[in-house]
C-alpha cells in the first residue's frame, strides 16, 4: 500500500509482535532516512546486483539466530529491490519461515520487486535462480525516497514500470482509467516529478496483484511479468554487474518486441516508441557481436524454461495483449540481437 506516514504504517504492522521478536534488515544506503520511533536490531547491509548471493542471505540468517528470533518473529525489510529479495528469502526459509514485511527505498522496488512474493538470490552466474514464492505480510511504499534517487536509479525503476504498461491487460484497470503505456509515454522523464508518479505506481501494483493473485507460483498468467526478461537478464548477467536492472529490462523489451512484431503482428509503432525512449534516456547496451554465444547460453540455462536448452520467451500481441511461453529458435534470437544492437 502506498503510505503518507510510514511511521504510523510501521507502528501498526509490528504492534501483534512480541518487542524482543522484532528485527529490521536495511539497506546502507538508507542511512541518512532517520525514521522517528521505530529503534530495533538493525542489520546493515551494503547491497547492490554483485552481493546477491548466498553469503548475504547467510549473513541474515545469522543475524536472525543471534537476535534469537522465534516463529512469532518479524523481519523488516527496508531497502531496494536486491535486498528485499534476499530478506524475504531470509525470512521465508529461516525456522521454515517467519513473517516479513516490505519497505521497498527504490521506484524499481516500488514498482516491481517487494511485491508479488518471488524472493531469491543470484547462483552460478543465474539471476534469481535459487528462490522461493513467499509473499510478504505487506509492503508499504512511501514515495519520499524517490526524492534521493539518482537519475539512473530513477530510470531503472521506470523500465519495469513501461513493462508494466505494455502488459496491461485493459480489464484490469477501472472502466474509466487511462492505459498505463498512454500514461507512460506522456511523463516527463527530464524532470521526473516523483509526485506525478503516484498513479503510475499505484496502477503498477494493481495490474501486478491481479496477476499474482490469479495465478500465485507463475503456472500461467504470471509469466506475463517476464516481458523482457528473458532477453534482459542475459544482458544484464554479461555486463558484470555494470548495467541496472530495469536498463537490462529495457533493452530485452526491445528485442523482444522485435520478436513480437515478427511472430505476433505487434504494431511496429510500439517497438518504434520504446526504441526511441531507449536511445534518448538509456543509451545503447554495452555488448560485442562476440557476446552473442554466451547471451544464448543465459537465455537457454534461464529460470522460466520447461526444457532443457530452449530459449522461452513472453511476447506481446499488442500493447495489452501478452503472449506467453514462446519458444524461440536460436536464429530468431540472433535476429533479435542483432536489430537491438544495431539501432
Amino acid at each position: 500500500m502506498i503510505c503518507t506516514d510510514l511511521h504510523s504504517e510501521l507502528s501498526r504492522l509490528v504492534r501483534p509482535y512480541a518487542q524482543d521478536q522484532i528485527v529490521v534488515v536495511r539497506d546502507a544506503k538508507t542511512q541518512g532516512v532517520v525514521i522517528e520511533g521505530f529503534d530495533y536490531p538493525t542489520l546493515w547491509m551494503p547491497v547492490d546486483e554483485s552481493a546477491k548471493s548466498l553469503e548475504t542471505v547467510r549473513q541474515i540468517w545469522d543475524f536472525l539466530f543471534d537476535q534469537r528470533v522465534t516463529r512469532r518473529g518479524l523481519l523488516v525489510a527496508i531497502g531496494g529491490g536486491c535486498l528485499t529479495d534476499m530478506a524475504g528469502f531470509a525470512a521465508s526459509t529461516y525456522l521454515r519461515g517467519i513473517h516479513y514485511v516490505n519497505v521497498p527505498t527504490t521506484l524499481l522496488a516500488m514498482v516491481d520487486a517487494s511485491t508479488g512474493g518471488k524472493t531469491g538470490f543470484n547462483y552460478r552466474g543465474l539471476k534469481n535462480s535459487i528462490g522461493v514464492f513467499a509473499p510478504p505480510v505487506e509492503t508499504l511504499i512511501s514515495v519520499e525516497w524517490l526524492q534521493s534517487l539518482t537519475a539512473e536509479q530513477f530510470l531503472s525503476g521506470y523500465g519495469e514500470l513501461l513493462k508494466t504498461g505494455l502488459i496491461e491487460d485493459p480489464s484490469w484497470r477501472k472502466p474509466s482509467g487511462e492505459k498505463l503505456w498512454d500514461q507512460a509515454l506522456r511523463f516527463d522523464l527530464e524532470k521526473m516529478p516523483a509526485d506525478d508518479l503516484i498513479p503510475l505506481i499505484e496502477q503498477c501494483i494493481a495490474v501486478k496483484n491481479q496477476i499474482v493473485t490469479a495465478d500465485p507460483k507463475e503456472q500461467g498468467l504470471r509469466k506475463a511479468l517476464n516481458f523482457g526478461h528473458t532477453f534482459g537478464h542475459a544482458l544484464e548477467e554479461i555486463a558484470l554487474g555494470t548495467m541496472p536492472h530495469g536498463y537490462a529490462v529495457v533493452y530485452g523489451m526491445i528485442a523482444e518486441l522485435y520478436l513480437s512484431v515478427v511472430r505476433c503482428g505487434c504494431p511496429h509503432e510500439v517497438l518504434q516508441q520504446l526504441s526511441q525512449i531507449m536511445l534518448h534516456f538509456y543509451g545503447k547496451p554495452q555488448c560485442k557481436c562476440s557476446d552473442y554465444e554466451r547471451i544464448i547460453e543465459l537465455m537457454q540455462q534461464d529460470k522460466k524454461n520447461e526444457r532443457a536448452a530452449e530459449i522461452n520467451c513472453t511476447l506481446i500481441a499488442s500493447v495489452g495483449t501478452p503472449v506467453i511461453n514462446q519458444l524461440i529458435p536460436k536464429e530468431e534470437a540472433l535476429e533479435a540481437l542483432d536489430y537491438l544492437f544495431s539501432l
